[in-house]
């Protein structure tokens, strides 16, 4: 069959393959700054394997990296920062929010503080909770290997006026909110 076939067997394969191959070899770049640092290094470390999923060698240079882990509380003067780590990034690439400070804001909702940092680049998993669990980044990591695989990356940016582009159990996940599902 040739390259040039309408039907576009030979590249869709092709597709496929190298999806499989990216979705084993997760090269993470950790943009840690606040307290779910301590548990990004405990799911790290070899009591939960990362390496399992292909993410145990981090990266430390957002040019040999396709998955942004952004940890933490980002304040709106690391948030150029953050954009410039992320505009450094080759395609394909992926970002993971971990912990409700890096997906919604958390309990800090005052003029210092990026409520989410999908308003500023575009999120592909969502791991929320102070800190999430270690079980519940194991479980975003698998969701975002079944990304890799289907080839989909989110450039989708939330806009807080319309309430559109976040997934709507996180639209007002709060301290409160967590602490709640805790005693449930």
């Amino acid at each position: 069959m040739s390259l040039n076939s309408p039907t576009g067997f030979f590249s869709t394969k092709i597709t496929d393959a190298l999806n499989w191959a990216r979705k084993f070899s997760i090269f993470q770049y950790p943009f840690v700054t606040a307290c779910c640092g301590m548990e990004y290094m405990s799911t790290a470390a070899s009591h939960y394997d990362v390496d399992r999923f292909g993410a145990g060698f981090p990266r430390f240079s957002p040019r040999q990296s396709d998955v942004l882990f952004v940890v933490g509380t980002i304040n709106h003067k690391m948030a150029p920062v953050l954009k410039s780590v992320y505009d450094q990034m080759c395609e394909p690439k992926w970002v993971v929010a971990f912990g409700v400070c890096t997906c919604t804001g958390g309990f800090y909702d005052n003029y210092s503080t990026v409520q989410g940092i999908d308003t500023i680049i575009p999120v592909d998993i969502y791991i929320p909770g102070c800190p999430p669990r270690p079980e519940n980044v194991l479980d975003g990591l698998m969701k975002l290997q079944d990304k890799i695989q289907k080839g989909e990356q989110s450039r989708t940016l939330y806009d807080p006026n319309a309430k559109t582009g976040r997934p709507a159990e996180l639209q007002k996940y709060t301290i409160t909110q967590h602490i709640k599902n805790i005693e449930s």
